[in-house]
């Protein structure tokens, strides 16, 4: 399967809803500034908001370019809505993550007057950034634009799915520019660069990202990548050069030093070197001068390889290969109505719907290729390798993605599940790691988070048919994964987020084991799946840490609500409840259903209304997304109806501030779309999904494998009415809370109708 030429998907159909008087079409719906920010004081705490990026992208792209406000810090997607400055406008980011971050590679900026090599964050050494404009500043599905207030040229910014597009409308001046940071990096700095001028219009290069620039984990994170661009100017290459600064051995590349006023002091006196055709150093950037009319349009465009120049350049002569700007937007904006028009909503509000299609269009970002046009990819080897069987693709947020954002990409997009497991086992196979990662960035190793996510990842692909990719090889590495992380014989120390994640993992080992005939591991990983029962204290009721010599470690004031007490990112209570291959085992340990139903419900009415980050429910991260449908599980799917209903009216809303917690590559809005649409799987793995009262009245989902419609109707539907009253399927009596995956996948209708108060006799 080869990525297609942009130019042939330009064709696509508008799909558009009809919304009161006027038509939409999904994509205008789409609000790119919900989440952008990383702000810590608007969240109140450190982790910050989504963190996502406003500028242009389209659907699992490799290109995005937007505008960078900051480099450096923990600022993941090198923008932050409340900042005040715009360094420029970069053709790589990622969305919604926190560590730092990494991307944002190749700044271009327009300028005009004196030529600045630095970005000028600090007061004593002026830079190249500029204020720019709130008042007009735009975010849509597939462009960006801002007017740079002290330059006064308004940018604009699209995207293909491999290259970029930049318009800048400059002001008459005799010394306006277009220059390019190519040390520029989200988390760090690019260590080494290279840049050659082709033509009169054409220049290109490459920028090397080891570990030792920071980035990703500053650092700790491993990604070692390089980015090769092939790029074009509208106007030509007459008064141009490159700066080049001098950087010592010895000196750390990491954020904190690149960041530092010594360190742009150094940068400040880079050497200016006019008119050379070539340069290779640790520290370049490239700029271009010219004349400009008043209101004169300058473009650029740029292909983007993580394999060769080569692959840059096909990149963007089969995507751009023109000067038109606004054929490209276009081109973009029906590619993100196709991905989007995979599921529709009626009713609600038009809040409430720009708050849908843009969840669904932040879960359409990664896992984004890194393939080329033609099928060429960088392999963890470090060398290119070609297929027509998948694309290669990136971006595995693994602990934050297995719970909702894969199994929704399952239902709409399972072409995207096989390509991220084909290329996990291609990155097991080719580094000689010889194991699946949980957080894998640009093929590397970052060994962020716990447990083994990939390893539900496959079950539930192969659990609902999604079977592209060699089976058994990776079996062999989920085998692997399994045995270097998991639940092994005691003693040992014992905490519980790992303890759980590994036990659900083991679980999904054990199925695997089943459907593949591997008769052997069954019984085996099916009994490791059950250690989560050797850390619930009977005494105090909950789970609770181990040393190593399998004493308990001491119980603190707070109880399990004390945050990190053998917990990662929550407490034990908010980890406690994670045991979802074996609910009811874990209900008796907790003294019973009825008993674990009332804990559970008053877990929720604890929680603060905004449920931003907090010791009860916390939406704003990962381990609490199971919980509402426990209820389901556990006899009282009435209460699944009203949290559920809850959540998605308060804690996902418009605005910058609209994301209670970070977007993690997907995860926090594919929750949405699915709880907002009336069905999410409590158990990957098992293709199961739990059913409740959707937010809309009406919500219509493409199963990609079948292209059938399987559409959700709430008569009645209300924010009062949240309970079911009873449904059909198909237009017979369904009383079950529950639907499998096969059944969406055939298409037909779901039909509930609803009420102000429960019907407790319904779903059980």
């Amino acid at each position: 399967m080869i990525m297609k030429n942009f130019a042939l998907i330009a064709c696509a159909v508008l799909y558009t809803i009809t919304v009161s008087a006027q038509t939409k079409t999904p994509a205008d719906y789409v609000d790119p500034f919900i989440g952008a920010s990383t702000s810590a004081a608007a969240a109140h705490v450190l982790h910050g908001l989504g963190k996502t990026f406003p500028g242009a992208a389209t659907p699992f792209g490799l290109v995005q370019v937007s505008p960078n406000t900051i480099t450096g810090g923990d600022n993941g997607p090198g923008y932050s809505y409340e900042m005040e400055y715009i360094e420029g406008f970069a053709f790589t980011q990622m969305s919604g993550i926190g560590w730092y971050g990494d991307l944002g590679n190749l700044l271009v900026t327009p300028t005009t007057g004196p030529l600045h090599v630095v970005a000028g964050r600090h007061k004593q050494l002026p830079g190249y950034r500029s204020h720019y404009s709130k008042d007009d500043e735009i975010a849509k599905a597939g462009y960006y634009a801002a007017t740079l207030t002290d330059y006064n040229i308004r940018a604009e910014v699209t995207a293909a799915p491999h290259s970029g597009i930049l318009k800048f409308t400059f002001p008459k001046n005799k010394q306006s520019r277009i220059q390019i940071d190519l040390a520029r990096r989200v988390g760090g700095t690019s260590t080494e660069q290279y840049i050659k001028v082709v033509d009169d219009y054409t220049i290109e290069g490459w920028m090397k990202c080891p570990p030792e620039g920071g980035g990703w984990g500053n650092g700790a994170g491993k990604a070692n990548y390089t980015v090769y661009f092939y790029a074009r100017f509208s106007k030509p290459l007459k008064n141009y050069g490159v700066w080049s600064a001098d950087i010592p051995s010895g000196i750390s590349r990491k954020s904190e030093s690149v960041t530092s006023l010594k360190y742009d002091s150094l940068i400040a006196k880079a050497a200016i070197i006019p008119n050379i055709k070539e340069q290779q150093g640790k520290h370049l950037g490239f700029y271009t001068e010219f004349e400009t009319g008043d209101k004169e349009v300058v473009l650029m465009k740029s292909g983007i390889s993580f394999s060769s120049i080569a692959g840059a350049k096909l990149n963007l002569t089969a995507e751009i290969p023109a000067w038109d700007f606004n054929k490209t937007r276009v081109q973009t904006k029906a590619l993100w109505n196709k991905s989007l028009s995979a599921m529709s909503v009626t009713g609600g509000t038009e809040d409430q719907k720009t708050v849908f299609y843009t969840a669904l269009y932040h879960t359409l970002i990664d896992p984004r290729a890194t393939s080329d046009v033609d099928g060429t990819y960088m392999g963890a080897d470090m060398k290119p390798h070609h297929t027509n069987k998948f694309i290669k693709r990136s971006v595995f947020s693994g602990w934050d993605v297995f719970r909702s954002q894969f199994p929704l990409q399952s239902i709409i997009n399972p072409n995207i599940v096989s390509d991220m497991i084909n290329s996990l086992v291609e990155l097991a196979d080719q580094s000689g790691e010889g194991y699946l990662e949980r957080w894998e960035l640009l093929n590397a190793y970052s060994g962020c988070m716990v447990g083994n996510p990939a390893l539900p990842v496959i079950a539930d692909a192969y659990s609902k048919g999604i079977r592209d990719f060699d089976v058994q090889k990776a079996y062999k590495y989920a085998h692997n994964t399994v045995e270097k992380f998991g639940n092994k014989p005691a003693p040992h120390a014992m905490d519980i987020s790992s303890t759980l994640e590994y036990g659900f993992d083991e679980w999904c080992m054990s199925k695997l084991a089943i459907w593949l005939g591997h008769p052997e591991d069954i019984k085996l990983y099916a009994d490791r799946s059950q250690t989560y029962k050797q850390i619930f204290d009977p005494e105090k009721g909950w789970f609770r840490p181990k040393n190593a010599d399998g004493t308990w470690k001491p119980w603190p004031k707070r109880g399990r609500l004390q945050q990190d007490y053998g917990t990662v990112e929550s407490n034990p209570y908010q980890q406690g409840w994670f045991v979802p291959h074996d609910i009811d085992g874990m209900a008796t340990l907790m003294g019973g259903h009825e008993k674990t139903i009332a804990d559970l419900n008053s877990f929720f009415e604890n929680t603060p209304a905004n449920f931003e980050w907090n010791d009860y429910y916390n939406q704003a991260n990962e381990p609490v997304h199971l919980v509402p449908f426990m209820f389901n599980r556990l006899g009282a799917p009435w209460l699944t109806q009203k949290w559920v209903r809850k959540v998605c009216e308060n804690a996902y809303k418009t605005g910058v501030e609209g994301l209670v917690g970070n977007e993690d590559v997907g995860q926090m809005s594919a929750w949405f779309v699915l709880a907002a649409g009336g069905l999410h799987q409590a158990t990957p793995g098992d293709p199961r999904y739990e059913i409740f009262s959707p937010l809309f009245n009406k919500v219509a989902l493409r199963a990609g494998a079948t292209g059938k419609i399987f559409t959700i109707i709430a008569k009645g539907n209300s924010p009062a009415n949240c309970y079911i009253q009873s449904a059909k399927l198909n237009g017979k009596v369904y009383n079950k809370c529950y639907i499998s995956h096969k059944q969406i996948l055939a298409g037909g209708t779901l039909e509930f109708v609803m009420g102000a108060e429960p019907n407790k006799k319904w779903g059980i």
